[in-house]
């Protein structure tokens, strides 16, 4: 039967009545015997389930857990322990041994794949350096020694478990490999990102190519045991955001690149398990676990192409009894399946519901005449967490009737610990002192700024310390008066103090009290954001490993969600209304029009025509500046004496010239002048 290795990159399932994950964690049942159920829950921790027992029987810790989480599961074939002093054993405990499931394989967000041992209670080996990126899928060869994986790098490795080392690698396709799937003969394998493709083990080459889906291929099994060159080999494929079901036939002649047959869900398969046909008239028995947490049973004889899609013959649903004919009790809800496993008689399913955590497993018979089957369990009342101290490495303390166990007080309380006769000259001491009652405690609180301005300077304040206490004294005995007073200060550094101080049994307390707090007026809402974020900032790490936070926090999810929903309502509002607002300010300023100003910069007066037949333009304007014509006039006058001067110069000289005989004119110049 073909398991599906679950991807953390699945998406959201369902909330269980006890408590449930937010995430589809991988999850399988062990082969054959199906004796256990391993399941990677959200806090990195490997646990395996006894399903016959319902209780855990053993954890494992990865050393890098936070940092590389489990992405991927799959049980290794069935083997007989050979480590250890070899001894004669009853037939019955031969046989025990021959049917245990042993190896597991883990891959790892860091590229790395774990391989743990059940019969050793620790880590076989590690296998790394093969992948730079996440595994997406391992899955192992029938013979059992070999390993394959298939990574976000778009590689695919074959791993040697007898040596650890990697056999070889090769590229698959430019984007990452999703999925993975061996053939029950072992010759053949298939890979899948959005296509398909089946490889040939010998060579390495590629034997097959199949259209595949739209998104990324999650799910691969194969359907029947035959030989591909006899039209009777089939397989399965699932997507992600796909609700078909996939079933493709590999053919002799080639012609196989479409599905033949697809069977319908209500939502993308996170678990696929099924009895796979030998012969042509033997019907495939399929179990599919959706992602909204329904199970859906087919059964079809794969024999070539089917036009419509097939429905499910059964669907089963789990569900919470709820308080039936209370008013105002609890609905019923529905609970998400986990994982599932097909019994050898027809109605037989072995379950796992509720929380990855802690999950009840059940097995159970199904009526699948009907249609529809909800089964109503008590998840809360199912719940029990027992384990086996034999392997486990999880050591409870054994600790004497005797002995007193001391345990840190409250913050703010200094009480050492001292001798029985000491005890009277101790209320001896305390009776002198008078210790502050709550009254005058919340008294000398300082909330506001002005009282402590006003305040005398040698006035007592109550430190972080106190306001801790109180805090915790306010929500023990639910008291308004006190939590008022300590809830309404303002002081950042005082609220991260008082929420660091505070003992970590009242931070679940402290958040229930900030939720109804914050469902009243939006004035005290904006003050109580500021405690929650700081329980939020300062005690995150104790909030994450609570196992049913989902259902204590959920109202205070839902109230943030809801007032984030109408923040961005408010936002679109207030910007078409500011839009509409400039929009019509701007029309108004275009459409006003503003007093024009009729007074004049320069006015310029022409003279009438009488005016200017009597006399020239120049008159006038010899007139508007008279001074300046005068300095003109003398300037022309002084120019033209200037140039007489110098005629009557020139005369002389000639005059001399002539007297005295002397030329200095040349032939031709002489020749020119006559």
């Amino acid at each position: 039967a073909g398991l599906r290795v679950v991807s953390r990159r699945s998406a959201t399932a369902m909330a269980a009545d006890g408590g449930s994950s937010s995430l589809a964690y991988p999850c399988a049942f062990s082969l054959k015997s199906r004796q256990y159920l391993a399941v990677c829950a959200q806090d990195g921790r490997l646990r395996i389930w006894d399903t016959h027992s319902n209780t855990l029987h053993q954890e494992y810790v990865p050393s890098a857990h936070l940092s590389a989480t489990c992405t991927c599961i799959a049980w290794g074939p069935c083997r007989t322990d050979k480590e250890g002093p070899q001894r004669k054993k009853r037939r019955s405990e031969a046989m025990v041994a021959a049917e245990r499931a042993d190896l597991l394989a883990l891959g790892t967000a860091a590229g790395s794949v774990l391989i743990y041992s059940t019969v050793k209670g620790a880590l076989h080996c590690t296998l790394e350096g093969a992948h730079s990126g996440q595994v997406n899928s391992v899955r192992w060869h029938p013979e059992g020694g070999v390993l394959y994986s298939g990574a976000e790098d778009g590689h695919i490795a074959e791993w040697d478990l007898r040596s650890g080392k990697l056999r070889c690698k090769w590229k698959v396709d430019r984007s990452a490999v999703t999925s993975l799937c061996v053939s029950p003969d072992g010759r053949l394998l298939l890979s899948a990102g959005q296509t398909i493709k089946m490889w040939d083990l010998e060579t390495k080459e590629v034997y097959r190519r199949f259209t595949g889906h739209s998104t990324a291929v999650t799910t691969l099994c194969f359907a029947t045991t035959r030989p591909p060159d006899s039209d009777g080999l089939y397989f399965l494929s699932g997507a992600a955001h796909d609700r078909l079901l996939s079933v493709w036939q590999v053919r002799a002649d080639g012609k196989d690149k479409n599905a033949v047959v697809s069977f319908t869900l209500t939502d993308e398969p996170l678990h696929i398990d099924l009895t796979a046909s030998d012969s042509k008239d033997e019907a495939v028995r399929l179990a599919v676990v959706c992602r909204d947490g329904q199970l859906h049973l087919f059964e079809h004889i794969l024999n070539g192409h089917c036009k419509k899609p097939l429905s499910p013959s059964c669907s089963v649903q789990v569900s919470s009894p709820g308080a039936v004919g209370v008013p105002g009790g609890d609905s019923p809800t529905p609970v998400p399946v986990l994982a599932t496993a097909l019994g050898q008689e027809k109605q037989a399913l072995l379950l796992a519901y509720g929380n990855h955590t802690q999950p009840v497993i059940e097995r159970t018979t199904v009526n699948t005449a009907e249609r529809h089957v909800c089964l109503v369990r008590d998840v809360k009342a199912t719940l029990t967490l027992t384990m086996e101290t034999a392997i486990s490495k999880v050591k409870t303390p054994v600790v004497n009737a005797d002995a007193k166990v001391l345990v840190p007080g409250l913050p703010g309380h200094c009480a050492p610990v001292k001798s029985v006769p000491a005890e009277a000259e101790k209320r001896k001491q305390s009776s002198k002192t008078k210790e502050m009652s709550i009254e005058e405690r919340l008294g000398e609180m300082d909330l506001t700024v002005s009282a402590r301005k006003g305040g005398p300077v040698g006035a007592s304040s109550l430190q972080t310390d106190s306001f801790a206490v109180l805090l915790v004294q306010g929500l023990e005995s639910n008291d308004s008066n006190i939590l008022n007073k300590v809830l309404q200060t303002k002081k950042e550094a005082l609220i991260k103090k008082t929420v660091s101080r505070l003992p970590i049994p009242a931070v679940l307390p402290l958040v229930e009290e900030l939720t109804k707090r914050m469902q009243g007026n939006p004035y005290s809402a904006v003050m109580m954001v500021r405690w929650l974020k700081a329980v939020l900032t300062l005690h995150a790490s104790y909030l994450s490993t609570v196992p049913d936070l989902v259902g204590q926090l959920g109202v205070l999810y839902h109230l943030i969600e809801s007032r984030v929903k109408m923040f961005h309502k408010l936002t679109r509002l207030h910007g078409k209304l500011y839009l509409l607002v400039t929009q019509v300010a701007a029309s108004e300023r275009s459409h006003t029009v503003t007093e024009l100003d009729l007074t004049a910069k320069l006015v310029y007066e022409e003279d009438s025509s009488d005016e200017g037949e009597e006399g020239s333009g120049d008159e006038g304007l010899a007139e508007e500046d008279s001074d300046n014509w005068e300095e003109d006039e003398e300037e022309e006058m002084d120019e033209t004496s200037d140039r007489e001067k110098e005629g009557e110069e020139e005369e002389e000289m000639n005059v001399e010239t002539k007297v005295n005989g002397d030329s200095d004119l040349e032939p031709e110049n002489e020749s020119e002048e006559e």
